[in-house]
């Protein structure tokens, strides 16, 4: 469900070098017409190739303004329906409407830790170029149990 931006939403984040959808997007496809010749609308952020989103959805959660929506596919979200989310300081509410008009709300907390304060390689060994071919030696030595007789030289 690739995104789009609403051009009636979004104020390219007050005129900043660098709107919040392009500052997140893993993949580099949310860009800023600054002087509107690419789009016809300026300081409008866009969706420079929706065929290759990742469908992360970090733009529709960190746009300031809600204009950063999916294009939902027909067997997920039917026509007539919608999907969006808010993002707060400590949870994400996504809101559902569904073509009967039915409206859902769900809340999710964002984040357990501070961004940036996770340490993935706490407590494992440095790496060693010489120890690549020795399987016992790997990142996951300790972290499961099994036969380690099939890995054997024969």
């Amino acid at each position: 469900m690739p995104t789009y931006v609403r051009t009636d939403k979004c104020d390219g984040c007050r005129g900043q070098d660098e709107s919040a959808c392009m500052y997140i997007c893993p993949h580099d496809l949310m860009l800023l017409d600054k002087d509107g010749s690419r789009t016809g609308h300026a300081m409008k952020a866009f969706n420079l190739e929706p065929e290759q989103c990742w469908e992360c959805y970090s733009c529709v959660k960190i746009c300031p303004q809600q204009a950063v929506e999916c294009r939902h596919y027909a067997d997920v979200v039917p026509l007539g329906a919608w999907v969006q989310p808010l993002r707060g300081t400590d949870s994400i509410m996504w809101t559902i409407r569904f073509r009967n008009g039915d409206m859902k709300r769900f809340k999710f907390p964002i984040r357990t830790t501070p961004e940036g304060s996770i340490q993935p390689y706490a407590n494992k060994p440095d790496a060693a170029l010489s120890d690549v071919g020795d399987h016992a030696t790997l990142f996951t030595k300790g972290t499961h149990s099994c036969d380690m007789s099939q890995f054997a030289a024969s």
